[in-house]
């Protein structure tokens, strides 16, 4: 295995508790629990990978203006920057896409065998401009066009769903739900809502006794899926089986959060698999599985959480590095051939052409530190070039350590 195989992996378990791609949120640094055993290992490779730096440069967004200046706020019609705020104060957006909402997680002990990554939110208001503090809820996600919002209260699993005003920040409709939800997310268009249901708290983490033995092997508590329709609250549940042998003989494995998603034409649902053989596997709304659907999502990387482009033509791909030093493929929707673009790590499209990355790059004190020392920025296929839209990350790896987490919608 050589250092390329090494990042590749180590950004895999980073992702490793993150729902599917596109509506889904990151928890960036919690690893995948199977793989534990690499950390040390891989960690070293990365803070030597990670130290040569991007160029950060002006792009041309595919449908916009060029204008960048290096610190402060860039404004280029519809693409608002802050690359010295870090968390953001002000909007930032690109294209179709703004940051809707980040959260901060923090590390709780629940006792000396379990501990709970908790999450803290702010939403983006527009009367202010601002992101606002939202401590009441526990998972928030925010549907197309930005004036609704799905959340849960603190404690989760939740036993109901509300519907969020982003203008008045009050819940203007209550779902009650039979099986406890832990995971939402909505539909390309607005109209449905999947919500994941487990039966325990799907970020809490695990401790052994005795810590020179190990994590314990902990199954999930995922259950299954409801899917909504928002306007009227009601849908149905289905049950799906935690992973055991397939009638291929494959065996599949469920991480303790891994929430459930709608394919972009909102016919069916799709989860991925933290398993090199089966990585993604693609349901109807009773929960039996089904092909993947003719339009790309066969090569959806279940952990980045960009996926399809607007037009359907390319996929958002995994962390490459060959071209540079952090780059990730991007995937021709009809071939499955792999080009790249800039960015380590894809979260979401402004346009058919441009997207929205984690980078590392210079400009800032300690810029290019490593991995976990990343801005948001604004890259495009087919240029060597990008734009900062937030400051830098820390450089912890520690979740305790306020590192913020994006979330995303169309506006």
């Amino acid at each position: 295995m050589n250092v390329d195989d090494l990042l590749r992996d180590t950004l895999r378990e980073q992702a490793a508790e993150q729902p599917p791609a596109g509506p889904g949120f990151a928890d960036w640094v919690l690893a995948v629990r199977r793989r534990r055993r690499t950390r040390q290992l891989v960690a070293a490779v990365v803070a030597t990978v990670a130290v040569v730096a991007v160029a950060v440069g002006v792009p041309q967004l595919y449908s916009g203006r060029s204008d960048v200046r290096p610190s402060g706020v860039v404004d280029r019609g519809n693409t608002s920057a802050h690359p010295g705020q870090s968390p953001p104060r002000e909007l930032i957006a690109a294209g179709r896409t703004a940051l809707a909402a980040y959260y901060i997680p923090t590390k709780v002990t629940v006792s000396a065998r379990e501990s709970v990554s908790e999450r803290t939110y702010w939403l983006f208001d527009r009367k202010t401009g601002t992101y606002v503090k939202a401590p009441k809820w526990s998972v928030v996600t925010v549907a197309p066009g930005m004036k609704t919002a799905a959340v849960l209260e603190r404690t989760l699993p939740a036993s109901r769903i509300g519907l969020l005003d982003l203008a008045t920040g009050e819940v203007k409709r209550w779902i009650q739900v039979s099986h406890k939800v832990g995971g939402l997310s909505f539909s390309d268009d607005g109209r449905k809502l999947v919500a994941t249901t487990y039966t325990h708290n799907p970020d809490a983490e695990f401790h052994p006794a005795d810590p020179n033995v190990g994590e314990p092997d902990v199954p999930s508590s995922r259950t299954g899926f409801y899917v909504l329709d928002v306007a009227s609250g009601k849908g149905s549940w289905a049950g799906v089986t935690i992973g055991g042998q397939r009638a291929d003989g494959l065996t599949t494995l469920v991480n303790y959060r891994q929430d459930f998603a709608l394919t972009r034409d909102g016919r069916y649902i799709w989860a991925g698999l933290p398993s090199d053989e089966v990585d993604k596997l693609f349901y109807d709304f009773t929960g039996a599985e089904v092909p993947a659907p003719e339009d790309g999502s066969k090569y959806l990387v279940w952990f980045v959480d960009a996926g399809l482009s607007p037009d359907g033509e390319h996929v958002a791909g995994d962390f490459a590095g060959q071209t540079w030093t952090t780059s990730s493929y991007v995937i021709d929707s009809a071939t499955g051939e792999k080009s790249e673009v800039r960015g380590q790590q894809l979260l979401a499209w402004a346009d058919d052409r441009s997207l929205i990355a984690w980078d590392i790059g210079k400009g800032d004190s300690g810029a290019g530190k490593s991995e976990f020392h990343a801005r948001l920025v604004l890259v495009t296929i087919g240029s060597d070039k990008e734009v900062p839209l937030s400051g830098f990350l820390g450089g912890s790896t520690d979740v305790s350590a306020g590192r913020w987490q994006p979330v995303f919608a169309t506006r």
